[in-house]
């Protein structure tokens, strides 16, 4: 039986602390309260998920919560002030594995679009078409005249006038196909992108997490196309030309900017798509799971973590010195390995040429030579290869002394990164022997992204889980999934929405939950504010979510203090009447 003096003390705190009732009402929770003089009893909501047979003790305890009459009016107009948000029917932590795969396949395609675009490159196709037409452009000349028409508009280049005056109408044929086919691929990956993930938000298979992600990936398209554009206007313009004092070519800064947005769009896809994959198998298995966490979590893999992220972001940087290689021929010079002419390294002077400052005072001189200069764009381009060869080798070398406390995915990826840099310096060194033939230039352009794709897949193995796949592979998801097979997959799914709600962005859980009841008797220990000034009180936690009918209020203070209401009514009176705001849990 409750004490008079407590309901009486209680009653206040509920219908006159104006802090408390806006905390119900702008909390996420979906529910009634029923205004009664009466003292009740209701089972938890996380009970009545449960079939009666397979309840679980620890979930199936009735509990008494007091609740009046007093002050009604108060309280229904506070909570008419505003409406309180409708929550979602469902809210995923992660993505269905469809999404992965259709993530994958469409980095497919970007890779073999990559080499398209290498082609193009290779056999001087790019400035075949002199117009930009996004839909109309995707229907070739159809006929005669529509070929003669279109011939007659490439003759108005600067690159027939100067480089394809002797070509004929067949030969232009080939290099509008090249170009042509290249744009049509675009246009079709645009289609593969944004059709599926359409459907996938709709049909609520993607979590907000991969839909953020998705809405940054359908821009990044779009703007890639108009790179492009952008690329191959600066070969059809005089006046750029005339001020690269250039022949007619796109810019080197623009082609590897294109390259550059191809390759984010492709390792935002690879990394996603893995991401995807990966956690679906921890929830699959959370024994393994939490296995593998242990490994994960090894303090001495730390610095080959670090490791595996440098080694993605030096081959990315390689791969764009070899966009400025591609840009401005300069394959085509030094066709000689490990020297350059006579000695490893050029002279000072062909290195730092001052025909390519372009202010009297000579104060562009060192970065127009690094960037513009083909002799040291092709030196830096080699200084980079080789870096990233020893850089890898090192690591794996590193790896190959602490492999005990490599997991096991981890270890295989880093072989197969070591073989992939292995061929790409034989393929470039070839390439460079051989005066940059079409098929050895071509498989040095995809040994690039292969390169990249193995370095992304080695450091996603290395990447710790985040919290909320920690608490779904931990006993809460272990104890419903042992609890039935048949109906577990319902329970699953309510808590998987309920647990998204308590993880809001900016609030972090210390520590691993192993049973059920660490997680919903979770403490102020547990729980970390990331951004104070976001949640000054922590008012995102709410506990109410997942403990049924029963209200518990949090007065968070600097010393972060949890007192129960029942407990500790009269010093909440003395807060309330004070006027310090006092937020709910």
């Amino acid at each position: 039986m409750v004490p008079a003096s407590v309901l009486s003390r209680s009653k206040f705190f509920f219908m006159r602390n104006a802090a408390v009732l806006n905390t119900v009402k702008t909390s996420a929770v979906k529910k009634n309260f029923t205004l009664a003089s009466t003292i009740n009893t209701r089972s938890s909501v996380l009970s009545r998920l449960l079939p009666a047979s397979r309840k679980i003790s620890a979930f199936t305890s009735k509990r008494q919560f007091s609740t009046s009459t007093v002050w009604r009016d108060v309280a229904a107009a506070a909570l008419r002030e505003e409406p309180v948000a409708k929550t979602r029917k469902r809210t995923l932590i992660n993505s269905s594995n469809a999404v992965a795969y259709w993530l994958l396949g469409t980095s497919g395609l970007v890779f073999g679009i990559v080499v398209l675009g290498g082609l193009t490159r290779l056999t001087e196709s790019g400035l075949s078409i002199t117009e930009w037409k996004p839909v109309t452009g995707a229907i070739p000349p159809m006929n005669k005249q529509e070929w003669e028409e279109e011939f007659a508009k490439y003759k108005e280049s600067p690159e027939f006038k100067q480089l394809n005056s002797h070509i004929t109408l067949e030969e232009f044929k080939f290099i509008f196909f090249m170009e042509w086919a290249h744009r049509l691929w675009g246009r079709a990956i645009g289609v593969v992108l944004l059709a599926p993930a359409a459907y996938f938000a709709l049909t609520r298979k993607t979590s907000p997490r991969v839909n953020n992600r998705l809405v940054v990936l359908t821009l990044l398209l779009g703007l890639q196309g108009a790179i492009g554009w952008w690329m191959v206007r600066s070969g059809l313009d005089q006046e750029q030309l005339d001020e690269r004092k250039s022949k007619p070519t796109v810019s080197q800064y623009r082609l590897t900017t294109h390259l550059a947005a191809a390759f984010v769009l492709y390792s935002a896809m690879i990394w996603t798509g893995l991401e995807i994959l990966r956690e679906n198998r921890w929830v699959k298995d959370p024994k393994k799971a939490l296995e593998l966490f242990q490994e994960l979590d090894n303090p001495a893999l730390r610095p080959l973590r670090r490791l595996s992220m440098g080694l993605v972001a030096l081959t990315f940087i390689t791969a764009m010195s070899g966009g400025l290689v591609a840009g401005l021929d300069a394959g085509l010079i030094y066709n000689t390995f490990p020297h350059m002419g006579d000695n490893y390294i050029p002279s000072k002077r062909e290195l730092f040429d001052d025909n390519y400052s372009r202010k009297e005072d000579k104060s562009d001189k060192f970065w127009r030579n690094m960037l513009e200069n083909p002799t040291t764009v092709q030196l830096n381009h080699r200084i980079l290869a080789t870096t990233t060869f020893f850089a890898i080798l090192a690591t794996h070398l590193y790896a190959s002394r602490v492999k005990h406390i490599i997991p096991k995915a981890a270890n295989k990826s880093l072989h197969t990164l070591m073989g992939f840099v292995s061929l790409q310096v034989a393929l470039g060194i070839c390439t460079l022997l051989w005066l940059v033939p079409i098929p050895l230039a071509s498989a040095h352009q995809a040994g690039a992204l292969a390169l990249l794709t193995s370095s992304l897949v080695f450091a996603s193995r290395l990447r710790q889980p985040r919290a909320q796949i920690r608490i779904l592979t931990s006993g809460l998801y272990a104890q419903y999934l042992k609890s039935s097979k048949e109906g577990a997959s319902k329970v699953l799914s309510e808590l998987l929405n309920r647990i998204t709600v308590e993880l809001k962005n900016g609030i972090e859980i210390t520590g691993t939950l192993k049973t059920a009841d660490q997680y919903f008797n979770l403490k102020l220990d547990n729980i970390r504010v990331a951004n104070e000034a976001k949640f000054p009180h922590l008012s995102a936690v709410k506990s109410i979510f997942l403990r049924g009918s029963t209200v518990r209020y949090v007065y968070m203070s600097k010393t972060d203090v949890d007192t129960n209401l029942l407990q500790d009514a009269a010093r909440r009176e003395a807060m309330a009447s004070s006027g310090k705001q006092v937020l709910g849990r």
